[in-house]
């Protein structure tokens, strides 16, 4: 019984945390991702996407595509932070003579790698309906779809589940070492900020924003390259993978081109993980205050 209160304690406390990050993060996200799929040219800036969008469709289209990551936003993050507490008990069982009561960084690194595994199950479809919600209508293109239902549904049609869950493998590229990088840069973080003769398990609200901006930082520090999301945008059978897609991409823009939307990624990483951690960690301490 203990056992699954704790599950279901990680598993709420992560969903909420994440429910922070999209309503503080979505504006930079949406911004990074019309940056890496508008056609050259289009942008000179992550500023001029804003300033265009903005012009076009009022403040609220800043937040257009918002419903997808809404929607899976609970059991995307529920799973991540359910995910990475089960790993770390798994490491823990799986190293009965260990000396130290605490994982070492490689072994957090570990835990959050393995976190996105499942994860990924969840994230795939949502990133692929967010990103195709989120590229409409830029440079004059058609608007397709009406809201995430509607992607869905021609998804299907198109090419059944497999058209759903396209752009899979770039999503685990990208969130297996985001991950890792990601749970790994918070515990570390937040055990140096933490002052001597307190436990990181205290509710210090500096450490806990410092380290998770720095967790986001570090994540995406490294996901860029991965977060082709012009693959998941793409009409079906542009490439026939995430390394095709790559290869396209620099034969086409260059190098440069993995690292678009670089800058919205960087400026939102710190302010969306900051708030996601704060969720998580505020919710966790009241859902351990009532059972």
């Amino acid at each position: 019984s203990t056992s699954a209160a704790e599950n279901i304690k990680s598993f709420v406390s992560g969903g909420f945390g994440g429910v922070c990050a999209v309503l503080v993060g979505h504006p930079f996200d949406l911004t990074k991702t019309r940056l890496q799929t508008a056609a050259p040219g289009a942008y000179t800036g992550a500023i001029d996407v804003v300033k265009k969008t903005v012009a076009k469709d009022g403040l609220t289209g800043l937040y257009r595509g918002v419903i997808p990551p809404l929607l899976g936003v609970t059991p995307i993050f529920a799973v991540s932070f359910w995910a990475y507490d089960a790993s770390k008990k798994l490491l823990f069982a799986a190293t009965p003579k260990r000396e130290s009561s605490s994982l070492s960084t490689s072994e957090l690194a570990l835990a959050g790698f393995l976190s996105a595994v499942p994860t990924t199950l969840v994230t795939a479809p949502v990133e692929r309906a967010k990103v195709l919600l989120q590229v409409q209508g830029q440079g004059g293109s058609e608007v397709k779809y009406k809201g995430v239902t509607d992607v869905l549904k021609h998804l299907y049609k198109e090419g059944g589940i497999r058209s759903i869950f396209r752009g899979t493998g770039a999503t685990l590229a990208r969130d297996g070492p985001g991950s890792a990088a990601y749970f790994a840069a918070y515990e570390v973080t937040k055990k140096a900020l933490t002052p001597a003769g307190s436990s990181p398990a205290d509710l210090n609200l500096q450490a806990i924003i410092i380290a998770g901006g720095t967790a986001g930082v570090a994540m995406w520090a490294i996901a860029i390259p991965p977060d082709v999301s012009v693959k998941l945008s793409a009409p079906s059978g542009t490439y026939s993978g995430i390394m095709d897609c790559m290869r396209k991409t620099i034969a086409a823009d260059g190098i440069g081109a993995l690292w678009k939307g670089f800058g919205p990624a960087m400026a939102r990483a710190f302010p969306a993980n900051a708030a996601t951690f704060l969720g998580v960690e505020a919710s966790r301490k009241l859902l351990d205050g009532l059972f």
